[in-house]
């Protein structure tokens, strides 16, 4: 689990095409110590698994299902990751509880610069409107965000600079595609109101 809260950013060293596994190594160095093998990462909201580690390169195994449901098949080395690791037991909630289970991808439509902070339209994607509430929790690129204004195809999303100092968001351009999970909570409320008008 993870609380959308990113801890910053990390550049893709290497990514080494298998059968069936896309290996991508992440330098790590500035993030804190204590990581093993086995332990779960969120990689632009992608929950993901350490499977090696040397000194301060980190790898993690994507599977065809992953690439195919999140951007991370369309990274190159070189390019920055959000990083968040696991919540443990006593950890504060600033944000809102995820899964790192990617739901769609969507797609930015217009962004612009309010002050220092940045606005931005977002696609909403196939299946995922019921669940995109004005004032809802959404996770974007594994940042936990509030949605604003919506409309039947796009929402808006309003970025602090912090968020922006600290994220990949703030990079991200026009065209761009980006990774959306939905927050469980309003799904599961969404989904028993759905069930309740069909019967």
């Amino acid at each position: 689990m993870y609380t959308g809260i990113v801890a910053g950013t990390a550049p893709i060293l290497d990514i080494v095409e298998g059968d069936s596994i896309r290996t991508f190594s992440l330098d790590l160095s500035g993030f804190d110590g204590g990581l093993e093998t086995g332990a779960s990462v969120s990689l632009d909201g992608v929950c993901m698994t350490v499977v090696r580690i040397d000194s301060e390169r980190v790898d993690f195994d994507a599977i065809s299902e992953t690439l195919e449901r999140t951007t991370l098949a369309d990274r190159s080395a070189g390019d920055l990751l959000n990083v968040e690791r696991s919540m443990r037991l006593g950890d504060e909630l600033g944000g809102h509880i995820l899964s790192g289970h990617v739901m769609a991808t969507a797609e930015i439509l217009e962004f612009g610069m309010v002050g220092e902070g940045k606005d931005l339209r977002i696609s909403i994607p196939d299946g995922c409107g019921p669940f995109i509430l004005e004032k809802g929790f959404i996770a974007i690129d594994g940042m936990s965000l509030t949605v604003g204004k919506c409309d039947e195809r796009s929402f808006s999303l309003h970025i602090i600079p912090e968020t922006l100092r600290i994220s990949t968001i703030g990079r991200k351009i026009v065209g761009d595609r980006v990774n959306i999970e939905i927050d469980s909570r309003t799904q599961a409320v969404v989904e028993t109101m759905l069930r309740m008008g069909k019967s």
